[in-house]
């Protein structure tokens, strides 16, 4: 079941292209991550869902109409990258004001223990650290129990443990029946939430598939090396990227084997030579190089 839908979308700021032509489906029961350095269009993408934007061209939908009705917000929950929190209200009256809007809310006190704001009720949005005024965001995204779910950056600002307490929580919800969609720039993030991946860059889709689909489509490994010539090195046809640190040269390539033939048929000199697979921040990174290299060769 499509719950969200872009059919050939674009969508200006003036002369500046924020979404180049963009068709995707949003399915049911789906964990989505949304990737893009910034200025990619991500934000702009979940402002059109959410009905806070209308496109240029082409067409947004939103349960099967359009995010500017109201009725069908209704089931959709977000968590935008800054939230303002009235700092005179406590916890658990900001809860209850946002559930009210529902009629099907989650009650405070289960909503407060999921996200782990239990013994923050009765304190002050004020008194919050930024971490947990995160924390509050994300769960208020939840408690009118929406269908899809936009979290833009949930996780900024939280320490390692706090990051990964509150994709547990996501996982929850998810498996209790929401469709989430999140943005991040923290990749392990996504390569540990989302079972689908969509990357933009420059406004255009990149990629919209599987993690591990999208590192089998990049197909980018990472080789370690030693050598006395690196800028010679970094200039073989296979290099995707090229970075140094502590005397080795760490190298993105778009064929390992093809790389290692190119470096022997160079007589560059070389030794210590390791490699692995990409992650999905390489293949990101190699991704939106190809992008932006796409973009301006049309």
């Amino acid at each position: 079941m499509t719950l969200a839908a872009f059919d050939h979308v674009t969508r200006t700021f003036g002369d500046v292209v924020a979404v180049d032509d963009i068709s995707l489906t949003i399915e049911a029961g789906t964990l989505v991550g949304l990737l893009g350095p910034n200025g990619a269009g991500k934000t702009t993408l979940l402002t059109l869902l959410q009905g806070l934007r209308r496109p240029t061209a082409g067409t947004v939908t939103l349960f099967g109409g359009n995010p500017l009705d109201a009725r069908r917000r209704r089931r959709l929950g977000t968590t935008p990258q800054e939230t303002a929190l009235p700092e005179t209200l406590r916890v658990g009256e900001v809860v209850d004001y946002v559930g009210g809007h529902f009629p099907d809310r989650v009650p405070t006190g289960e909503l407060a223990e999921e996200f782990g704001l239990g013994e923050l009720l009765r304190r002050q949005c004020g008194a919050l650290s930024g971490g947990q005024k995160r924390r509050l965001a994300v769960a208020l995204a939840f408690v009118g129990r929406p269908s899809l779910v936009l979290l833009d950056e949930p996780t900024t600002g939280l320490d390692v443990d706090a990051r990964r307490t509150l994709w547990e929580a996501i996982r929850r919800q998810h498996r209790a029946g929401a469709t989430v969609v999140v943005t991040s720039h923290y990749l392990e993030e996504i390569e540990a939430l989302a079972q689908r991946v969509i990357v933009v860059g420059e406004g255009r889709l990149l990629a919209d598939d599987t993690v591990a689909s999208v590192l089998a489509r990049v197909g980018v490994s990472r080789v370690a090396l030693a050598t006395d010539d690196p800028v010679r090195v970094g200039l073989l046809p296979s290099v995707v990227r090229r970075e140094s640190s502590d005397g080795r040269e760490e190298l993105t390539v778009a064929d390992a084997d093809a790389f290692v033939r190119e470096l022997v048929g160079s007589g560059l000199d070389f030794r210590d030579l390791t490699v692995r697979g990409a992650t999905l921040e390489e293949a990101f990174l190699a991704l939106t190089d190809t992008g932006a290299a796409l973009k301006e060769s049309a």
